[in-house]
């Protein structure tokens, strides 16, 4: 990978990290403030809780790419903790490749689903009414951002796995 690729999908991440955390802010007050309308003035809103249902869509699939990105991810690593260097390598290129195969799927589903509610005009049937092509305009790019953090674990796992070095094969145990 060179450097400025590197630097710019940094760059692309951490605006998205933000965007994640005034998303975050905004939810908070926004639950608060119908918890006071709703328990308070018995006034409760009748747009917080569709907002802020697809505003944690939005933290799910936006995060996901960075949480890969530091390798945040759940998962268990007993066995390949034990297995070679270079067998760790080849694990995290196949698991790199299917989650890449997974997350093109999606952002081709995805796609089609927001491209679909574009041209109907779909509408959450709500007093609100969010058009449904926003929600489902995450999918793809979430899951697109996934993808290629995926497609960027997969090449660092290929040139640590093809790089001449002195290194020991040595397990982890």
């Amino acid at each position: 990978m060179t450097k400025l690729a590197m630097q710019s999908w940094d760059g692309l991440l951490a605006v998205l990290r933000w965007t994640m955390i005034v998303v975050l802010i905004f939810m908070m007050l926004t639950i608060c403030y119908d918890v006071v309308m709703r328990y308070v003035f018995v006034q409760p809103t009748s747009w917080s809780l569709e907002i802020n249902s697809f505003l944690l869509v939005y933290l799910a699939v936006i995060g996901a790419g960075e949480a890969q990105r530091h390798d945040s991810h759940i998962r268990i690593t007993f066995f390949t903790q034990r297995l070679p260097r270079r067998g760790q390598d080849l694990v995290r290129i196949v698991t790199g490749a299917l989650g890449l195969l997974f997350c093109s799927i999606m952002v081709w589903r995805g796609s089609l689903m927001a491209h679909d509610a574009w041209s109907y005009g779909e509408r959450v049937s709500s007093a609100f009414g969010t058009l449904m092509v926003y929600p489902y305009a995450l999918i793809p790019i979430g899951f697109g951002a996934l993808g290629l953090q995926f497609l960027i674990d997969i090449l660092c796992a290929g040139y640590d796995l093809f790089r001449p070095t002195n290194r020991e094969d040595t397990t982890h145990a």
